[in-house]
């Protein structure tokens, strides 16, 4: 935990950037519990409980980076132990301590260690439920054991239900274990309850189903990572020659790497929604592997040679954290994200004047000026028919094109807010493309200021028209 902790702390502002989904949880913190079940009846319903809990820690603690960020590295933290005792129990400890310092490590698990997104609290959650699986398989079973089963998984499908098919590697581990008829019926039981409490949220999240219409459908090049991730898993697995009918690191690291990720993939072929970060909770079945396979070096070398045995995971912790520094730094590196919220709120403040309008294309990039307010003080928003808390919505509701052409007619110099070239598309949508057209005829751009993805650009009305 200590190690993993450290991890995280080490630049956990990234040089005070937040980028445009971290920017989503900051806007949901700080609005109103009422805002926030309205806002949550249109979008985002499936971050909902842990909107409800940022919301919490921003009204205690205040709104930062430091309150956005920290919950992930203390949930990472948690997993990690998680998978140092799983290890323990069932690889012996250096095969405990050296999957639980793995898995921080594992460049998918920085990226999210610092990320004020849901991801790592699903993950500790994920975490914990597999211990106790792992605690009903090695010791008599108690009800009490069960229930806290059943709740942890509830929990952790209430912050993300994709996070329900760690049952599928919870049951191919209990098979592969032989468990007892007993135990697999408790399990069901328990297993069951959790995801009628979920189902709710399922139900209701379809209406919102729009949300991921950005996510590519499936091709070949998207299988390379898993392709990789399984083949290194599996190298771990055959390293602890596992037996059917045999608690093992393997029966329960392996099926928890693979099924979430070919779970994923099978979905995907049907609805496009693979993002690793959905089953980062599969990366503790990788850890936990890699934690096996130094194991059984230390294990394997401890007859002929009992002091270098010690030494094994030291000298391999020495040469993977210099080879995965480049990746650490780049993560802790605000270019680690496709933009900045925040980046361009000092030149707001500096380009803008007194009286003048400014326009977001698209009008998500309001998030800006909802994250920074006082960036954008004396600008007036002159597009904006409801706000994004009187609507309901991260972005807010728009005016129709031919008033939003009235509106821009009416200005003599206007602020545009947008994305940076590299990472901006064409306008999209009746409005935007009517704000551009404006733009381009009426306006000629006079600043232009681009830092970390994002993009602010100063208009001032031709003196002759075309």
């Amino acid at each position: 935990m200590l190690w993993t902790c450290a991890f995280g702390l080490w630049g956990l502002s990234r040089q005070d950037s937040v980028w445009r989904d971290e920017a989503a949880t900051w806007q949901a913190a700080q609005r109103s519990t009422a805002e926030l079940w309205h806002m949550l009846a249109n979008v985002d319903v499936v971050h909902g409980p842990y909107y409800l809990l940022m919301h919490v820690l921003f009204t205690c603690f205040g709104a930062g980076t430091t309150t956005l960020r920290l919950p992930s590295v203390l949930a990472t933290a948690v997993a990690a132990a998680c998978v140092a005792v799983i290890g323990r129990r069932l690889a012996g400890r250096w095969a405990g301590l050296a999957g639980g310092m793995a898995f921080g490590l594992l460049p998918a698990v920085q990226f999210h260690l610092q990320e004020g997104r849901p991801y790592a609290l699903v993950t500790a959650g994920a975490a914990i439920s597999t211990l106790l699986l792992t605690t009903v398989l090695q010791r008599p079973v108690r009800t009490r054991h069960w229930a806290a089963y059943g709740t942890a998984v509830l929990l952790t499908g209430l912050l993300n239900w994709l996070s329900l098919m760690i049952l599928g590697a919870h049951l191919a581990t209990l098979l592969w274990t032989r468990a007892e008829r007993a135990v697999l019926a408790r399990w069901v039981v328990a297993a069951g309850c959790g995801t009628i409490g979920v189902l709710p949220l399922v139900v209701f999240s379809q209406s919102q189903s729009g949300q991921v219409a950005w996510i590519p459908p499936l091709s070949w090049h998207m299988l390379i990572g898993p392709a990789v991730l399984l083949a290194i898993g599996g190298t771990g697995a055959l390293l602890d020659r596992p037996r059917a009918g045999r608690s093992s690191a393997t029966a329960v690291g392996l099926p928890l790497l693979a099924v979430p990720q070919l779970g994923l993939l099978t979905v995907s072929l049907v609805q496009p929604i693979f993002l690793d970060r959905y089953i980062l909770y599969s990366m503790m079945g990788l850890a936990l592997l890699i934690g096996t396979a130094v194991g059984t070096a230390v294990q394997a070398a401890g007859p002929r040679f009992p002091m270098a045995s010690r030494w094994i995971l030291p000298a391999t912790l020495a040469v993977a954290v210099p080879a995965l520094l480049p990746q650490s730094l780049a993560k802790r590196s605000p270019a680690s994200r496709v933009d900045d919220v925040l980046a361009i709120a000092s030149d707001v403040r500096h380009l803008k004047r007194p009286g003048n309008a400014v326009l977001f294309i698209p009008s998500l990039r309001r998030d800006t000026k909802a994250v920074t307010p006082d960036a954008f003080a004396g600008l007036r928003d002159i597009t904006l028919a409801e706000s994004p808390e009187e609507a309901g919505t991260l972005k807010g509701v728009e005016t129709e094109p031919d008033r939003i052409r009235a509106a821009l007619l009416a200005e003599q110099r206007v602020l545009l807010v947008t994305d940076a070239s590299p990472v901006a598309r064409p306008a999209r949508g009746a409005r935007d493309r009517m704000k551009t057209a404006v733009l381009n005829e009426y306006f000629i751009p006079v600043a232009d200021k681009q830092t970390r993805g994002r993009r602010v650009i100063v208009y001032e009305r031709r003196s002759t028209r075309r």
